[in-house]
C-alpha cells in the first residue's frame, strides 16, 4: 500500500498519513518517512563491506542478496498486485527501521511498533518514494500472503526474514526490482 507515516517518537508524536486517493486502501503495507531533525535511519548497522546489491524478481516473489556478483542468500515475498505494481528499475535503500508503528488511515488508531498485530511487521527497510509515498520491505502478521502478488506495491516477507535482511545491508544498498 502506498501511503506515509512518520515513527513514533515515544508516545508524544504521531505524524500525518498521505493516503493514496485512487481507492480506499487495506491495512497491509505501508511507508516510512524520517522525523526532521533526527537521524534518518538505523544506517549504523553491520552490514558487509563487500560490494552487494539486492535483486527483487517480481515473476518469481523472491528477494536475493548478491555479494561480490554470487547470490548469497534468498526469500520469498510478497509482491504489488495488480493496479498497484512494485516500482521496477534500479534504487536503493533509503530508510531502515526496526519495529515501526503504524497509523491507520481510516480509525486514527496507531498500532505501535511490536505488536503483533503491526502490518509492517517488525522491520522496514524503504527502497522508493516519489517524496509523498513510500515501498519498502516490511514484514507482516499475514504469512498466507508470501509469495502473492497481495500487496500494494510494497515487498512483504516473513518477520525473521525480514529481521536478518534488515542485519545485512545498509543505507545506499543498490535494489535492482526486475520481472
Amino acid at each position: 500500500m502506498r501511503y506515509s507515516f512518520m515513527p513514533l517518537v515515544g508516545s508524544a508524536i504521531i505524524a500525518s498519513l498521505l493516503v493514496s486517493h485512487r481507492i480506499a486502501l487495506a491495512s497491509e503495507d505501508l511507508a516510512v518517512a524520517p522525523l526532521p531533525g533526527l537521524p534518518e535511519s538505523s544506517s549504523f548497522l553491520p552490514a558487509t563491506e563487500e560490494p552487494q546489491i539486492l535483486k527483487l524478481n517480481l515473476t518469481k516473489r523472491q528477494v536475493t542478496i548478491f555479494r561480490s556478483g554470487k547470490a548469497f542468500k534468498s526469500y520469498p515475498v510478497a509482491v504489488g498486485k495488480d493496479g498497484w505494481g512494485t516500482p521496477v528499475g534500479e534504487h536503493e535503500i533509503k530508510t531502515m527501521y526496526r519495529n515501526p508503528p503504524w497509523k491507520n488511515p481510516f480509525k486514527g488508531g496507531v498500532i505501535p511498533g511490536g505488536d503483533p498485530a503491526n502490518p509492517l511487521g517488525k522491520r522496514w527497510i524503504g527502497f522508493w518514494t516519489d517524496d509523498k509515498n513510500w515501498i519498502g520491505f516490511h514484514g507482516t502478521p499475514n504469512r498466507g500472503s508470501v509469495g502473492q502478488a497481495a500487496s500494494h506495491g510494497c515487498v512483504r516477507m516473513y518477520n525473521e526474514d525480514v529481521e536478518e535482511l534488515y542485519e545485512l545491508v545498509k543505507i545506499g544498498t543498490p535494489v535492482i526490482v526486475h520481472r
